[in-house]
Order: structure tokens, then C-alpha cells, then sequence
């Protein structure tokens, strides 16, 4: 076993290294958002499903010996398309299209490496049982999760942080390197053996479940475990930051729960597994409701009790819920898909169904949802689910004591529970989008405008958010309208910039990120405003819903594209100012904050000019990120943190104000101590020994992540 089990141990080890390791690659070319690391799990799970069906198609149709001459030959031809590093030709031009671009890319670079990688823990398995049968293979299945498992929770700590991009992808060449030698070693076994070896046979079925019914739960219980774990990644993405720790953190849960059902069947005991998924599932419900929780004031008790429930939590808490609920969800799943398991001789298949069941689950999250729905409901979706699935594995399991319907009672009580479930999930997503002025969804993610104050012409305002994130706002009334609003207004750090900017025959001004075209309402005649903006539906609803862009006296023009790529491709602008507002949302596109990225605006920046970059976050300290780029390339700072606690209503000037923070850099001093910018600036704050200099290569927001008291590293610690 000590062979198998080796080449299985590292052959998962360095399938699950490569996956954060090639979306850091091509993270900076599509936006830097969370569904760039959907579609790269996309990509990894129908490449699994390949994977399994070529080790099953080996198993039932290949002689042992042809199949180790035909595994080790396609792994030297995995050799000699090394290495996997993307190269700059396969830098998007334009936004269009961002998911047929990744998964072409990810095929060519990484395609028949992953592939082969991907088939060696069912084959390896199937060898193994060949050579000892009568031994159980399914606890190499739960070694190779092992090696995933490792493979993850080292990325972000060790790897990451030590390894520049290049250096981790030839350390992983030189690992496959090692392991076709590994699977050379299973491979001369299998030849010695082959003579001896028996015959594959027929799967046995499991007493009380047919072999169809059996097969449809293979495939739908993974199904559901991806989906939950691609929605859950989603949220954590969407409210933190996209790094590969936050990838990796629920990919680690949900391969954990793999780790422990398919290593022994003590592991998963319904008796508790069961009652904890009820638990989590009301837990999960009652932090979804706390958000709506004014309009359920009138129902039935329980009803308040969960929406008081959420309405209580911390995002970082309702995120640890979230979490708890998909590694019990996971637990549910891949428990009951053990139960169902042939014998040893039907793995090869068993395990063709599950990828297909985990590749179909990716394919709905990352390009049938986007299609389909206007807003975030995967998650709830995956939730009800799995209820209805593990309600389906105890009606024709014939271990179950609710089998075909026994106890009515309990059936019933069951049946109330979902349906009240369902009841509670249908009305958040109902609560989500009612009202809503606009709500649309892409590759992006979802943007919705709601209306607030209709009936009061002086208060009535649009209010654009990206997920939970308000990208700005726009009062209705004609003498209100032209006010920028929330980050925008006269006392913040670009406001009082652009005040106390005012050169003779206008000024060239980048802004990356064009949200409601706030900023335009600071233009004047002779301007020009260039924004750089790679959502369509951000200027679709720009142009439209907003005007802005209309009622600006400045000459408005907008590059569509990611805008660090777009501005590589620039010759010299010569900006006066360039304003760096992609910060806003909580999903920090951290390609545009390395040192690489601040050597382009600078190069684009007029002598004299100035960089503001928007800090504003609910969950990180970006201070001293940003205050190591100035450091680094000699720039002047003024920080400036606006309250929205000098609102006031009464006064244009604070009118509709968000607290905001932001960081005015330039090559001359004297830019920054103008009156208007000198008399709001703040005193930086100590840089922390942890916080390092962030470059294409490497850029380690965990330390942020682990020092910034409140996260959730910090909320963990202290549970």
C-alpha cells in the first residue's frame, strides 16, 4: 500500500496546489472579482470529471499493462507541455466573454497535466485493488484528500508568502516530475502483477436501493456540496477580499468532510450528523432573515426570534455560520453518498458520478446562475437542497428507520420543518430584490439601484449597490441632482482634492471605476473625465438610470476593459489626477495596489499630479499597504478620513455623506498642503512588521487579514 498510497498522497497534493496557484496568474486580467476563481473551479471540476472518466474507461476497457504504458506515456506528454504559466498573449483585450476566455486559457496552459492528475486517485485505486483484493481502496480516497487538504491550508502560509509566482510554478513542475516516477513505481507492480491480477466484475448493489435511484444520489448529493461551496466561497469573496485564502478556507472545509466520511463509516453517524444539519440549517435561516427583520415585526413568534438572531450578528459571525453550515451541509452529503457506495470493483464508476455531480454543481454556479437569475440565490437553493436530498436517502435506504415511508409521524414533523425552511429561504430572496429599481447579473456579479424616500421629493434618492456595497447614489430633485453623494461629497479626500485643484483650461482626470459617475459632477467646461471600467452593466445603468455622465460640464469618455490593463497598453495621458475607486467595494482587486501597478499611474501622472486612492473598507486596513507604495516610490501622502457624522441635511455640502477614507499621494509636497487638503489630513499610523510591500508576485493580504483586530481571523481566534 505504501506505494499507492504515496503516488495518491502527492499526486492530490499537487492537484490542489496548481488551483490557487494559476488563478493568482490570470486573477489581474479579469477584474480581480469572485467569479474569476468560480470559473477556474469550474474549469478544475469538469477537468476532474475527465479525469475519472478516462480511469474508469482505462479500468473496464484497457489490459492492465496497456494501461500503464498509456498512463505513463500521456504523463511525459503532460511533461513536455510544462510549464503552466500563462504567457502575456493571453492578456484579455476587451471585457467581453471573461468565462469562454478563462476556461481556454486554463486548457492550454494546465489542461492535459491537471487531467492526467486528476485520474490518478481513482486508477491508482482500482490498481490496488487489482493487486490485493479484498482490501478496501476507499481509505486512499480519504489519504488523497489528505494531500488536498495539506496542499490547500499550505498555499496561503507557507507558499505564498515565500514563493514568488514563477518560483511556486517551477517548484510544482519539478513535483509532477516527482511524481511520474511515483506512478512508474504503482505502474511496474501492476506490470509484475498482471498475469495474477483477476477480472474487474459488476458492482454489487446495496440491499433496499436500486442501482438508478442509488446513482441519481451519487450524482446530486456532490451536486450540492459544490454549489454550497461555490456560493459560500462567493459570499466570503464578495465581503472580504478575493485571495486564495479565502478560496481555500471553504475548499478546506468541504474536503475535510470528504476526509472523514470516506475513511471509515464510524466517522458519519446519522444520530448526530443529522440533528446538527437541522441546527444549522434554522441557524443559517435566521442570519439570512435578520436582514429583513422590520418587515417580519408582525409574524408569528419564532419568526422575530431568527430575524433578531441575524440582525444581532456581526458580518464576520453571520460569515462563521455560513461556514459552520457548509461543513455540516458537506458532512450530510458526503456521509449519505458513502452509505451508498458499491463494492470496490464499481469505484471507478462511483467515482465518475460524483465529478459528474460536482461538475455540474460548478457549471450551474459559474455560468447557469449568472443566466438565470438576477441576484445571489445559489445558496439559498443548496440549503433547501440538501434538506430534500437527505429526506430522499432515508426514504429508500433500507437502514433508515424512516424507509418507505415508516413512522408517518416523523415524516410529518420532517415534512413541516422543510416546508418551513423553504417558507424562510423563498422570502429572503423575495426581500432581496422587492422594490427594486433595477437589478441585473453577469460575470461581475449583481448590481442593484432601490429607491428610497419616493414620497418626498426633497429626500427621494437612487442608490446603487454591487452585492452589499453602495457604489453610490443620486438625489431626483433637479436642484440635488448634480450633488456626489456618499464617497463623493465636498468633505472628502477627492472632494477636497478636486476643489483645491482647479488649473487654468482644465484639467485630465482617470478614474478607475466608474460605479454612478459620481465623480463627473466635479467636472467643469474644459475637463476631461476618462473612466476605465470593465462591467458593462455598470455603464449601461450609468448612462441610463444615472446622469451624471449627462449633466457633466466635462467632456466624459469611458475604456472599457480592466483598467490596469488598459492603461499598460497607454501611451503617456499626462493625468492631473488619477482616482483609484475600486477600493469601495469589500472585494479588493489587489493587482491595481502593487508596486508594479503604481509604476504605471505614476508613468501616466502629470508633474504636479496627484493619485487618490479609495481605502474605504468595512473589513481591512488598507492604510498601510498604500503608505509602503508611497515609501517605495517617494510620494507625498495626505490621509484623509471623512465621518458621516457631519451630515446635515440642511447643508449642500454634507448632503447624503458616507464615512470614507482616502489616501492623496504625489511626487510634490505642495500639492498636498493646500489649504482645503492640508487642514482634514490624519497622522499614518505605524506600519505593522507583518505588512509587506505588495508586487505582482506577491502580494500577502493574509497578514492584513491576521493583525486587523475585528476580522474574521480575529473572531475566530477569540471563539
Amino acid at each position: 500500500m505504501f506505494a499507492s498510497g504515496l503516488a495518491i498522497f502527492w499526486g492530490a497534493l499537487l492537484l490542489f496546489l496548481v488551483q490557487p496557484l494559476i488563478a493568482r496568474f490570470i486573477l489581474p486580467w479579469f477584474g480581480g472579482g469572485p467569479a474569476v476563481w468560480t470559473t477556474c473551479m469550474l474549469f478544475f471540476q469538469v477537468l476532474l470529471l475527465g479525469g475519472y472518466a478516462y480511469a474508469h474507461f482505462s479500468i473496464r476497457r484497457l489490459r492492465p499493462r496497456t494501461q500503464v504504458v498509456t498512463h505513463l506515456g500521456l504523463l511525459l506528454v503532460a511533461l513536455c507541455l510544462l510549464p503552466i504559466t500563462p504567457s502575456e498573449a493571453w492578456k484579455p483585450t476587451d471585457a467581453d466573454a471573461p468565462t469562454a476566455h478563462i476556461l481556454g486559457l486554463l486548457l492550454r496552459c494546465l489542461g492535459l497535466p491537471y487531467l492526467m492528475l486528476s485520474a490518478t486517485g481513482p486508477l491508482l485505486q482500482a490498481w490496488f485493488s487489482r493487486a490485493h483484493p479484498g482490501v478496501s481502496p476507499y481509505r486512499l480516497y480519504a489519504l488523497s484528500n489528505v494531500g488536498s487538504l495539506l496542499a490547500l491550508l499550505g498555499y496561503p502560509f507557507l507558499v505564498e508568502p515565500n514563493l514568488t509566482r514563477h518560483h511556486q510554478a517551477t517548484a510544482w513542475s519539478w513535483g509532477l516530475v516527482g511524481f511520474i516516477a511515483l506512478a512508474a513505481w504503482c505502474g511496474a507492480q501492476v506490470w509484475r502483477a498482471a498475469e495474477t491480477a483477476s477480472a474487474p466484475t459488476e458492482a454489487t448493489t446495496i440491499p433496499g436501493t436500486g442501482p438508478a435511484g442509488r446513482r441519481w444520489f451519487w450524482f446530486l448529493l456532490p451536486a450540492c456540496a459544490v454549489v454550497l461551496l461555490l456560493a459560500t466561497t462567493n459570499t466570503l469573496c464578495q465581503d472580504i477580499a478575493v485571495i486564495p485564502f479565502l478560496w481555500i478556507l471553504p475548499l478546506s472545509l468541504y474536503l475535510l468532510s470528504f476526509i472523514v466520511c470516506f475513511d471509515s463509516p464510524r466517522w458519519y453517524r446519522r444520530r448526530f450528523w443529522l440533528p446538527l444539519l437541522a441546527l444549522a440549517l434554522t441557524a443559517s435561516a435566521g442570519a439570512l432573515l435578520g436582514h429583513h427583520h422590520a418587515a417580519l415585526a408582525g409574524f408569528w413568534p419564532p419568526i422575530p426570534w431568527l430575524a433578531g438572531l441575524g440582525a444581532d450578528l456581526t458580518m464576520y459571525q453571520e460569515l462563521g455560520i455560513h461556514l459552520a453550515t457548509l461543513f455540516i451541509c458537506c458532512m450530510a452529503c458526503h456521509g449519505e453518498v458513502y452509505r451508498l457506495r458499491p463494492e470496490a470493483d464499481g469505484l471507478t464508476g462511483f467515482y465518475l458520478s460524483l465529478s459528474a455531480g460536482g461538475a455540474c454543481g460548478g457549471l450551474f454556479v459559474a455560468v447557469g446562475a449568472p443566466l438565470l437569475l438576477d441576484h445571489h440565490g445559489e445558496f439559498q437553493a443548496a440549503l433547501l437542497l440538501t434538506a430534500v436530498l437527505v429526506l430522499g436517502v432515508l426514504a429508500i435506504d433500507a437502514g433508515s428507520p424512516l424507509h418507505q415511508g415508516r413512522r408517518p409521524w416523523a415524516w410529518a414533523t420532517l415534512a413541516l420543518g422543510t416546508a418551513l425552511l423553504a417558507a424562510a429561504l423563498g422570502f429572503d430572496l423575495h426581500r432581496s430584490t422587492q422594490g427594486a429599481y433595477a437589478v441585473s447579473r453577469n460575470f461581475y456579479g449583481v448590481l442593484k439601484v432601490t429607491e428610497h424616500h419616493a414620497g418626498d421629493p426633497s429626500e427621494h434618492r437612487l442608490v446603487l449597490q454591487h452585492g452589499g456595497t453602495t457604489h453610490g447614489l443620486q438625489y431626483t430633485d433637479p436642484n440635488l441632482r448634480h450633488l456626489p453623494a456618499t464617497y463623493y461629497t465636498a468633505t472628502s479626500g477627492v472632494g477636497r482634492l478636486f476643489q483645491a485643484d482647479r488649473p487654468e483650461g482644465g484639467r485630465k482626470v482617470a478614474v478607475v471605476g466608474l460605479g454612478t459617475g459620481s465623480l463627473s459632477a466635479w467636472g467643469r467646461k474644459g475637463d476631461l473625465f476618462r473612466f476605465y471600467e470593465i462591467n458593462d452593466d455598470i455603464v449601461k445603468l450609468a448612462r441610463g438610470t444615472f446622469t451624471f455622465l449627462r449633466d457633466t460640464r466635462a467632456t466624459v469618455e469611458v475604456a472599457m476593459g480592466d483598467a490596469r490593463l488598459s492603461l499598460e497598453r497607454e501611451a503617456n495621458q499626462g493625468y492631473d489626477i488619477i482616482v483609484l475607486d475600486a477600493f469601495s467595494s469589500d472585494a479588493i482587486p489587489v493587482h491595481l495596489l502593487t508596486d508594479e501597478a503604481v509604476s504605471t499611474y505614476l508613468r501616466h501622472l502629470a508633474p504636479g499630479g496627484t493619485l487618490a486612492v479609495h481605502i474605504s473598507n468595512r473589513s481591512l486596513n488598507l492604510e498601510p499597504v498604500v503608505m509602503l507604495l508611497a515609501r517605495k516610490h517617494g510620494l507625498q501622502a495626505a490621509i484623509i478620513h471623512d465621518s458621516d457624522e457631519t451630515a446635515d441635511n440642511g447643508n449642500l455640502e454634507t448632503l447624503g455623506i458616507y464615512a470614507s477614507d482616502w489616501v492623496l499621494l504625489s511626487r510634490d509636497r505642495r500639492v498636498l498642503d493646500r489649504p482645503t487638503i492640508e487642514s482634514a489630513g490624519s497622522h499614518a499610523q505605524p506600519i505593522p512588521p507583518r505588512v509587506k510591500l505588495w508586487t505582482d508576485e506577491q502580494s500577502d493580504l493574509l497578514s492584513i487579514l491576521l493583525t486587523e483586530p475585528g476580522t474574521f481571523l480575529h473572531w475566530l481566534k477569540n471563539l
